[in-house]
């Protein structure tokens, strides 16, 4: 048997924009501990082979920053702490059940559309 791939990819937010940009940065060396803590976890709870933490540039929703996003599925945490991480890994990473209070809200993370409708909507 080979060496079996990930069941989960979790992506965390590391894009910090610099003074003076538009949009605000999420990104604080709170938040930086975050994703070696979540690794950590990963690692203890002796799960690191099947599920992939990667540091990721913007995910685009930084106002409800720090994000994650954990595929399959789609699931976009917000406002994370190392509390959350723990819940995440426990029920929905080794459980199978999202964490549903502490998913984005849904005016910043609406269903997905492929891109020859976005091209539709942009009148392409």
């Amino acid at each position: 048997m080979g060496l079996p791939q990930p069941a989960y990819y979790i992506f965390k937010c590391e894009q910090s924009a610099p003074p003076g940009m538009p949009k605000p940065s999420c990104v604080t060396p709170e938040s930086q501990e975050l994703f070696q803590y979540l690794a950590q976890k990963l690692m203890t709870d002796g799960v690191m082979s099947t599920v992939q933490p990667i540091r990721t540039s913007c995910l685009n929703r930084c106002i409800a920053g720090p994000v994650m996003l954990v595929e399959p599925g789609h699931t976009m945490y917000a406002r994370l702490t190392k509390e959350k991480i723990d819940r995440i890994i426990e029920e929905h990473i080794l459980g199978g059940n999202v964490v549903e209070e502490f998913l984005i809200e849904a005016e910043l993370w609406d269903d997905a559309i492929t891109p020859c409708e976005m091209q539709k909507q942009m009148g392409m």
